[in-house]
């Protein structure tokens, strides 16, 4: 490796270019390489970077022609859900390590085929559950071991209908669980220090297949984990535009011995204007004396160093794939309407 951490981006959307904002400006980074399905959106992606200051990284044709350029050490995918599996095999096996944006795939074949040939060639790889670098929630992580046992959660995270309609064009290819209940199962079992063993869930669709776009307008997950503890994880996406933030977060973990809330809808800021009354989100990106700052960055940080260092990741890639499978089973449950167990993997993390 080089004194940088070369970086090859695959996908030139929203993800890809908050990913480029958040490595532009790291002295240890370079990005040397995009692609996308979309050859303008990756020559696009490549001028912005290129425009703050860096090399203009090369534009491949697709993600083949980016594993086989020596100058990247490392990709970042952020593609949708369901592609990142056989990306992830690829990427490793091409010896490049791997950020992969969440969930780490929606299917628990390709998770477990994406785990054995990250381990077997030795890359570093990790989701970008990026929550667990939010001040509150790592503060939650220290709090809750003085708490006692962990013993009910509820965790929701609701978007409004911006999301499923204008941001993604694939809504109808993954879910709001897989979406938006995927970082909150990862944040509630690691608070928790704690696996699920069984979950069962319920879907409602109407608002979103009347215009057109099949997927659930919301889920609602009850989990029981192996010590005991039960968890509500909660997803929808059909707030009205008018909600004054995109995404309504809220988490609480109750213990023996105590209970910690973690509220999210405000962000400290209030924002009055003659159009409208807004909640601007600042936790997880934002930039700051114009420094990529927020739990996002600090996450994109964390594996850089993991990366130059071959340091195992906080979010190991084995707690990811139990992630996908708390939510396969979870998909599973609503076609059936039967609780169904869970089937981990040891996570090496694990506290």
């Amino acid at each position: 490796m080089t004194d940088k951490l070369r970086i090859g981006i695959v996908g030139a959307g929203i993800m890809g270019r908050g990913n480029a904002l958040s490595l532009s400006g790291r002295a240890d980074v370079e990005i040397t390489a995009v692609t996308s399905r979309s050859e303008s959106s990756a020559a696009q992606l490549a001028d912005e970077i290129s425009g703050r200051g860096a090399a203009r990284p090369a534009v491949h044709a697709d993600l083949e022609a980016l594993l086989a350029d020596a100058a990247v050490d490392a990709v970042v995918l952020t593609t949708p859900d369901d592609v990142h599996g056989e990306m992830m095999v690829l990427a490793a096996e091409a010896g490049k390590h791997i950020l992969v944006e969440k969930p780490m795939t929606t299917s628990v074949a390709e998770a477990d085929a994406a785990v054995r040939a990250i381990r077997e060639h030795g890359v570093v790889a990790m989701c970008l559950f990026n929550h667990r670098w939010v001040p509150a929630y790592a503060q939650a992580y220290e709090l809750l071991a003085e708490l006692g046992a962990g013993a009910v959660a509820y965790a929701r995270k609701d978007d409004t209908i911006f999301v499923p309609t204008e941001m993604l064009s694939w809504a109808d290819r993954t879910t709001c669980a897989w979406f938006l209940s995927s970082h909150d199962i990862d944040l509630v079992s690691w608070l928790l220090r704690d696996q699920v063993r069984r979950v069962y869930a319920t879907a409602r669709w109407g608002k979103l297949r009347s215009l057109g776009i099949d997927t659930p307008d919301g889920i609602q997950i009850q989990a029981e984990y192996s010590r005991g503890a039960v968890a509500t994880f909660e997803s929808a996406w059909i707030y009205p535009n008018t909600f004054p933030t995109v995404v309504d977060s809220y988490v609480s973990v109750i213990a023996d011995d105590g209970v910690v809330q973690l509220d999210r809808q405000k962000e400290s800021v209030v924002l009055a204007k003659p159009d409208g009354y807004s909640y601007p989100r600042n936790m997880l990106q934002r930039v700051m004396h114009g420094v990529p700052a927020g739990a996002y960055a600090d996450a994109i940080a964390h594996w850089v160093d993991c990366c130059r260092t071959g340091r195992q990741p906080l979010i190991t890639i084995e707690s990811s794939r139990n992630v996908t499978a708390v939510l396969e089973a979870a998909h599973q449950s609503i076609e059936t309407r039967q609780p169904v167990d869970v089937t981990m993997l040891a996570d090496p993390g694990a506290a």
